[in-house]
């Protein structure tokens, strides 16, 4: 029991600022299971191990819980990116293999369950789907564009006949691997779809045509999450309640 007035209101205060990165984590979590028109703000406050007005004094209702949880699991991901184009000190067929191995690393974490969460609700709350558009989809769409990009201008790639598409193909399979393993993917045994074998394939598959001399092959060794941009953590144990 811990009896310093002093040591009880530092612990109070490390406590509180904690809070909304564990709401997040619990919101992702109920988002995942159960989708996001059947999660209730009590699901996610009960899972937080909060009551649902402290969870209201950080999110005022379920759409921004939600766009706070994109911004969180995913926005980071997508600024590292953003950074390591800005400086482009390795060749283009090294930046394109960190940029997939970075998503490949975001669908093996609970963040990889919200491309089927936007998916499944985007006809139902047309601006969640238009946040996600604008906040994710755009700007990992020009990532990709500004490496193929780079690549052809330094005489290291061929240039797409349509960029545009050349872009979305690349992106299809990991996105189809984390719609898979939050759907059909949990009714199956074996992982068909597992995102770094996707990734490794799709990496060569790219490389084989794009590159104008053979490159170097992807490295085969497993994701180091170390060394890419922190996501969404493993679901932890629920904290006690507490207002």
């Amino acid at each position: 029991m811990i009896t310093d007035p002093i040591e009880r209101a530092s612990r109070w205060r490390r406590r509180k600022e904690a809070r909304p990165g564990e709401i997040l984590e619990a919101a992702l979590a109920c988002f995942a299971e159960r989708g996001f028109a059947a999660t209730r703000l009590d699901d996610v406050a009960l899972r937080a191990g909060v009551t649902k007005g402290t969870l209201y004094l950080y999110f005022p209702n379920k759409e921004e819980l939600l766009e706070a949880v994109v911004r969180q699991a995913l926005v980071p991901n997508i600024e590292w990116g953003e950074a390591l184009l800005d400086q482009p000190d390795e060749p283009a067929a090294r930046l394109l293999e960190r940029l997939l191995r970075s998503w490949a690393e975001l669908a093996l974490s609970p963040a990889g369950a919200i491309p089927k969460i936007i998916v499944s609700e985007a006809g139902n709350f047309p601006k969640l789907a238009h946040f996600y558009r604008e906040v994710v989809v755009d700007r990992g769409l020009e990532l990709m564009r500004r490496v193929l990009r780079l690549g052809v201008e330094r005489g290291e790639f061929r240039a797409p006949d349509d960029f545009d598409n050349a872009v979305r193909c690349i992106f299809a399979p990991i996105v189809l691997a984390m719609l898979w393993r939050h759907s059909l993917g949990r009714h199956e045994d074996i992982d068909h779809f597992d995102p770094e074998a996707i990734c490794r394939t799709q990496l060569k598959l790219l490389l084989d045509g794009l590159a104008i001399t053979p490159a170097a092959s992807p490295s085969d060794a497993p994701i180091d999450c170390a060394a890419l941009p922190s996501t969404a953590s493993a679901s932890k144990s629920r904290p006690h309640q507490e207002g």
